[in-house]
């Protein structure tokens, strides 16, 4: 992809492409999420964009928001990773659905729910390529994921150095997923690196003109 691509905005069949991918990622980790937790999980339509690298922390409320984030390096035959972003709330609740229990007396999540909610991110995340994968044809490998809670600015920092050369936008899926009644939001954050983007669109029959 050349710079002027990279700066483009999707147009409305490319969004509708990649929330199809969105839906289909969705659908297979909310029923993941379902037996993980033995409980009935709804999900929202999810929303999909292209996003300015510095923009990112503004999802979640700004860089200085304590957050969730569960990161993958992705390899195959199209290479980058992938965040999940979990307000603190959402991560709070999400680690009280998959071990329940009280939070640590320090009000901190805990060794074993931070755990689960690495586990839960992978998941979750893994599900995402893997519709990503049967739309596309192209294999993507997720490696093991890696958890950290942080400031969002301080996060995406971590991300792009790990990174080094990307595309200077990244493609955010955002969905609500309703657990017995508790609303979780996730940020998915697709970090391409130099031309991934425009071959999955490209694959998905939407290339950038």
């Amino acid at each position: 992809m050349t710079p002027e691509e990279s700066n483009r905005s999707l147009s409305a069949i490319q969004i509708d492409a990649l929330r199809e991918v969105g839906n289909i990622g969705a659908g297979n980790a909310a029923i993941a999420l379902s037996q993980m937790v033995d409980k009935k999980v709804d999900l929202s339509v999810p929303k999909a964009i292209l996003l300015p690298l510095v923009g990112v922390p503004d999802l979640v409320g700004g860089p200085e928001t304590t957050v969730a984030g569960v990161y993958l390096n992705i390899a195959g035959d199209c290479s980058g990773s992938i965040l999940l972003l979990l307000e603190k709330e959402s991560a709070t609740l999400l680690a009280g659905l998959m071990v329940p229990g009280e939070l640590d007396k320090s009000g901190e999540i805990g060794v074993v729910k931070r755990s689960a909610l690495q586990e839960t991110g992978g998941i979750l995340s893994g599900a995402y390529l893997s519709a990503l994968g049967q739309l596309t044809g192209l294999f993507f490998k997720p490696s093991v994921p890696g958890f950290a809670m942080d400031m969002a600015g301080a996060i995406i920092d971590y991300v792009l150095v790990d990174l080094g050369a990307t595309e200077d936008q990244v493609l955010v899926v955002e969905t609500d997923f309703m657990v017995s009644g508790i609303k979780i939001l996730g940020h998915l954050i697709l970090f391409p690196d130099l031309g991934t983007l425009a071959t999955i669109l490209e694959r998905l029959g939407v290339p950038f003109e």
